[in-house]
């Protein structure tokens, strides 16, 4: 950054700036939610910017149009997800501990989509509410949050919709879940828990296996299956796949469950 760029950046009236352009921004990105909380991500800009309470030059301001806006929700409810999954196990000193409650939180929207979908919800998005921050991904209960009790459907239609298009942002959006991932299976692997793997690329195909339960199970009707359960057997699956001991895998399973410690949802996009 050169020094006419650290000047500007020190401006009181630049920073004014930016701080009501920040607002701007959240105040029209918490319209969205609400909005696809309601009736799924089908609204017009001329609905959003009612509920914003913003003129239509305010939104096109900050936003080239519509699809970039539904990136910075996802982008939204997935940082916020994942620093929610961050809090509610961090009384974990295990690391793998931790790992299994964030895998489990971002499967728990499972059963609150399909009471939502059974309700006649439309596309999945309806009105739920989450535990804690959000709603996974990283929304959560505040009436902004997406992501729980339907927001599955919103997450998996979008992804693979703005994935086609914009890869890169959509790349960014997700990764915070793949970090928080890949920081337990370092520790995990500093400490001996698992075998000398890779962290980072073991922790994007832990991050692509969730995500494509996820994405399957926001459509699919399995009722005899709890989250609690899909949770457990991704879970199993991962010990396996991570080369976790006997020790290990027996001490992860003290970890607490979705319901309890770190309900969340839809952290992995």
């Amino acid at each position: 950054m050169s020094w006419a760029d650290r000047a500007v950046d020190r401006s009181p009236l630049v920073q004014r700036s930016r701080s009501r352009s920040m607002q701007q921004m959240k105040v029209i990105v918490d319209a969205a939610r609400r909005l696809i909380t309601s009736r799924g991500s089908s609204f017009t800009t001329q609905d959003l910017v009612k509920e914003a309470g913003v003129a239509m030059q305010t939104f096109y301001r900050h936003f080239p149009g519509k699809d970039q806006l539904l990136l910075a929700v996802i982008e939204d409810v997935i940082s916020e997800q994942t620093t929610h999954y961050r809090e509610r196990a961090a009384h974990e000193p295990d690391p793998l501990a931790r790992l299994r409650l964030h895998i489990q939180a971002a499967l728990s929207s499972i059963d609150r989509d399909r009471e939502a979908a059974g309700a006649g919800s439309g596309d999945g998005a309806g009105a739920g509410e989450g535990g804690g921050s959000d709603g996974g991904g990283g929304g959560g209960g505040n009436g902004v949050r997406l992501g729980v009790g339907g927001g599955a459907r919103f997450i998996t239609a979008e992804h693979w919709r703005l994935h086609q298009l914009y890869p890169d942002e959509i790349e960014h959006a997700t990764r915070p879940f793949a970090s928080l991932v890949a920081g337990e299976l370092e520790a995990a692997r500093d400490a001996g828990l698992i075998a000398p793997i890779d962290t980072a690329e073991a922790a994007e195909f832990v991050n692509l296996l969730v995500r494509a339960v996820f994405h399957h199970y926001a459509f699919a009707s399995h009722k005899n299956e709890s989250a609690a359960e899909v949770g457990d057997r991704v879970w199993a699956f991962c010990l396996r796949g991570l080369g976790a001991s006997a020790d290990a895998a027996a001490g992860s399973a003290g970890a607490g469950s979705v319901a309890g410690a770190a309900a969340g949802g839809t952290a992995t996009g």
